[in-house]
């Protein structure tokens, strides 16, 4: 008789314990889910994507101009 109830007792616990890790597979697969519908939000269309060319000219300007004044410096004997 007390075999009986720890082997109910035993399945009671292992059916609650199913339950659960499916409704957190559940949970789990739906957060996922929602980040993913939210990264495709934010994406960038296509054309704001490489940024405007003038742009990247000057920002190429400004890293050849740090370059130039590097080299200067190390030149002329400088520590920076």
């Amino acid at each position: 008789m007390m075999m009986e109830v720890d082997l109910i007792i035993a399945g009671t616990a292992l059916v609650a314990l199913l339950i659960m890790a499916a409704s957190a597979l559940t949970g789990w697969q739906s957060w996922l889910a929602l980040k993913n519908r939210e990264l495709e939000m934010r994406q960038v269309p296509a054309e704001l994507e490489n940024g405007s060319p003038e742009g990247m000219a000057r920002i190429e300007i400004a890293d050849l101009k740090e370059r130039i004044r590097k080299l200067e410096a190390i030149a002329s004997g400088v520590d920076l």
